[in-house]
C-alpha cells in the first residue's frame, strides 16, 4: 500500500482536502487501516509520519502550517464518537468539529490577522486551549493551556480560535519584551478587534498585571483606547446632528468643591456625557463607586449625566446619539439646574 492507495472500507471523498492529509489513528482505524499497516506506513522513510501522539500526516515531507494547526486540534479535541463523525450530504465536504479545544496565543492572533504576530511558518509552537480537567500533556510543537471555563471560539478559516482578548493574554504570558506586548495590545484596539477593557480583564484574570512591562503596555493601551473613544464621540455628535457641546471640562460649584470632569457638556440644557473607560483591575468596585457618587451628586444639582461605553460608541453610535438627543429635548421639562462653573479639564 502506498500513500496514494485509497483507504477502505470508507472513502475519504467526503472530507475537505486538509482532512484527507491529517487524520487521527482512530479515524484511520475507522477507515479500515489496521495497526500493523499503520506502523508500516509510519516507518522511517515511509510515506506517512506521526506528527503528534495519535495524529498522522498522510504524505511524505514536512507538514504545512494548515496541517500543523489541524493536527494540533485533532490531538487536543475530545472525540464524541470514535473515528470520523457522521457523513454529510454528498455535495457538502465534512469539517470535523473540534470539541473542547481551540487555537490561542500567537497562532490565534496570526489567524485573526494581526500584523504584529509572526507568520505561522515561523512559529515553532502552537498553543491550544482546553478545559482544566482534560487529561492532556504538552507534546511536540503543541503547548496545552488550561482554563476553568472555555470561551466561545471564533471560526477562522474553518478553525476554532480563541477570541482576541483571550488570545492576547495567552500570548502576552510568554512575552518578556515590553515592545512586543505594547504592539499586540495596541493593534488589538487600534484595528477594532476588541475594546481595551476586555483585554485588560483577561490580563487581570491571567494575573499578568503584576509584571512591570505588562503594566506599562496596559497604561499605553488605555490612553490609546480613550483617545479612540473620544474621537468616536466627536464623530457621533457631528454625524448625527447634535448641537455642539463644550468638550473636556471640569465642573465646580461657585466657591465650592470640584464636581468632576466630563467629556462633553451642554450648559444650556445641563446635560453631560461621560465616557466609561474604567480598566477592570482589582479596584474596579471602588472606581465604580466613585463614578456612581459623582453621577448622583451631579443629578442632585439637576444635571443629567449620560454614561457611554466605548463599545456602545463603536457598535451603536446612532442609538447613543438618540439617548443624548432625548436628554437634551427633555431639559425643558425639568427644574433649572444649579449654577456651576465650567472650566477646561486639566
Amino acid at each position: 500500500m502506498t500513500h496514494n492507495t485509497p483507504l477502505s472500507p470508507r472513502p475519504l471523498r467526503h472530507l475537505t482536502e486538509v482532512h484527507r492529509r491529517v487524520l487521527s489513528t482512530a479515524q484511520l482505524r475507522a477507515h479500515g487501516v489496521a495497526t500493523a499497516e499503520l506502523n508500516d506506513q509510519c516507518r522511517a522513510g515511509g510515506p506517512w509520519r506521526q506528527l503528534l501522539p495519535g495524529v498522522v500526516l498522510l504524505h511524505p515531507g514536512p507538514a504545512t502550517s494548515e496541517e500543523r494547526l489541524h493536527a494540533a486540534l485533532l490531538y487536543a479535541a475530545r472525540e464524541s464518537t470514535p473515528g470520523v463523525p457522521s457523513q454529510p450530504r454528498a455535495d457538502e465536504p465534512h469539517r470535523p468539529v473540534y470539541a473542547e479545544a481551540m487555537i490561542t496565543g500567537l497562532a490565534a492572533l496570526t489567524l485573526h490577522g494581526f500584523s504584529s504576530a509572526p507568520p505561522l511558518t515561523s512559529q515553532d509552537r502552537i498553543d491550544v486551549l482546553v478545559p482544566r480537567l482534560r487529561r492532556l500533556r504538552t507534546t511536540g510543537y503543541v503547548r496545552i493551556l488550561r482554563t476553568p471555563s472555555l470561551p466561545t471560539p471564533r471560526q477562522v478559516t474553518g478553525l476554532p480560535v480563541a477570541p482576541v482578548p483571550r488570545a492576547v493574554a495567552d500570548a502576552v504570558a510568554e512575552l518578556a519584551d515590553s515592545g512586543s506586548v505594547r504592539r499586540l495590545l495596541s493593534e488589538a484596539v487600534r484595528e477594532g478587534h476588541c475594546e481595551p477593557t476586555s483585554v485588560v480583564r483577561e490580563l487581570n484574570r491571567a494575573k499578568l498585571l503584576s509584571r512591570p512591562h505588562v503594566v506599562d503596555a496596559v497604561d499605553s493601551l488605555l490612553a490609546e483606547g480613550r483617545a479612540i473613544a473620544e474621537d468616536r464621540l466627536y464623530r457621533m455628535v457631528r454625524e448625527y446632528g447634535l448641537p455642539d457641546p463644550v468638550w473636556n471640562v471640569d465642573l465646580r460649584l461657585p466657591g465650592g468643591p470640584h464636581l468632576g470632569g466630563l467629556d462633553a457638556y451642554w450648559p444650556e440644557q445641563a446635560v453631560a456625557v461621560e465616557l466609561d473607560t474604567r480598566a477592570p483591575r482589582q479596584d474596579e468596585d471602588a472606581l465604580w463607586s466613585e463614578y456612581t457618587r459623582k453621577r448622583e451628586h451631579l443629578e442632585r444639582l439637576g444635571i443629567t449625566v449620560v454614561h457611554i461605553t466605548p463599545k456602545k460608541l463603536r457598535d451603536s453610535a446612532e442609538q447613543q446619539a438618540a439617548v443624548v438627543r432625548t436628554a437634551l429635548m427633555a431639559s425643558g421639562d425639568r427644574d433649572p439646574a444649579a449654577y456651576v462653573v465650567v472650566l477646561p479639564r486639566q
